[in-house]
């Protein structure tokens, strides 16, 4: 620990978890359009197609599924893998920057892939690829049987991964519409929306992006947000612009000088958030929202449960049955916290499922 981070002032666990809810959209609703949300969150997990609406209903006042839907069919919206390597739901302009920014994640994939890959020339595979998707969307299949006439004795798995690494292929809609159902269907961003690529920026104005959007926070934390190495760089260099902070393990916190920092007892009401929201997946050190003994407890094998917030931190997870929202806690609620989980359950209902009736269950608490 150096002299300067040893001095710098402790935010407790309750004060980075305040701060980065504030950032998130989740202490209070905006009155942000679904497109600008979408830009200041540096985009929201899609791995499913469902996941960015709950998001947005979760942090937005007056928001209609519509309204994002109705951005991805405009083309202003798209899904795309970027960070992590996994599906995103960005803005058109983000689309075009953040994908060059992490394709060194998209090429450490594709090592993974080398032994199904040999023989191919991946310059003329990426070449061939983009002639194919630009012709026709094509899903992941067609580009297996296509690439496989070309070279034979390759894995064809391994042929579609490396067209998915080596181009920026976006789902075409109608997948990602709401209330639409549509198979993956990938085109390059480029041809879909109708402009070229950006140059790979250098990581300095995404830190600050992220910064505003998940700060405080480390350089590994952004690492783990962006699955990318080596960003202690641009943080350095961004120190004099930066605040500091240390968090109560002695780990470094970097930050926008005038982002908000909310009092720790700032009151956060329950919250319904969707499976992979991005709140619980952007740092390396999670316990801001994801108390020690919750740990692994939103995820069942390869599942991803819903999750709930009480108090600001992951308290439990809910599922959508026939007839009901049933919410299983981690532990006992309160009578007033069953209350306030009960009113943003039917405020949830009401915006994402208009018309529909629900009941609202209290499922056995889940150990």
């Amino acid at each position: 620990m150096t002299k300067t981070t040893s001095t710098a002032p402790v935010l407790g666990v309750r004060a980075l978890n305040r701060a980065t809810l504030d950032r998130q959209l989740l202490l209070r609703r905006t009155a942000l359009t679904a497109e600008q949300a979408v830009e200041h969150l540096v985009g929201l997990q899609a791995q499913n197609v469902k996941p960015p609406y709950y998001a947005l209903a979760a942090r937005l006042d007056g928001f209609d599924p519509e309204e994002l839907s109705a951005s991805m069919a405009d083309r202003r919206v798209v899904r795309i893998v970027t960070m992590r390597s996994t599906i995103h739901t960005h803005t058109a302009d983000d689309c075009l920057t953040l994908r060059p920014l992490v394709q060194p994640a998209r090429d450490r994939e594709l090592t993974v892939f080398r032994k199904g890959l040999e023989g191919v020339d991946l310059d003329r595979l990426a070449a061939l690829a983009r002639d194919l998707v630009e012709a026709e969307p094509r899903t992941m299949k067609q580009l297996r049987e296509a690439l496989s006439v070309e070279w034979p004795d390759a894995d064809p798995q391994s042929l579609a991964v490396a067209a998915r690494c080596t181009l920026p292929l976006v789902q075409v809609t109608p997948r990602g519409l709401w209330g639409r159902s549509g198979q993956v269907a990938l085109t390059t961003a480029e041809h879909w929306l109708g402009r070229p690529a950006e140059p790979a920026p250098a990581p300095d104005a995404t830190v600050l992006r992220y910064l505003a959007a998940f700060g405080p926070a480390s350089v590994k934390d952004m690492q783990t947000w962006a699955g990318l190495t080596r960003l202690r760089d641009a943080f350095e260099r961004l120190r004099p612009d930066l605040v500091t902070f240390r968090d109560d393990k002695g780990v470094e916190l970097f930050d926008l000088p005038d982002a908000p920092r909310p009092d720790p007892d700032t009151p956060a009401p329950p919250r319904f958030l969707p499976e992979f929201d991005n709140l619980l997946l952007s740092h390396a050190d999670r316990t801001r929202v994801v108390p020690p003994e919750y740990w692994g407890r939103a995820w069942q094998g390869n599942r991803a449960h819903c999750t709930l917030l009480v108090d600001g931190f992951l308290a439990g997870v809910w599922r959508l049955e026939s007839e009901a929202l049933v919410v299983e806690p981690f532990a006992r609620l309160t009578k007033e916290q069953r209350g306030e989980v009960t009113e943003e359950g039917q405020r949830m209902l009401k915006v994402m499922h208009p018309g529909s009736s629900y009941d609202i269950r209290f499922g056995t608490v889940l150990q």
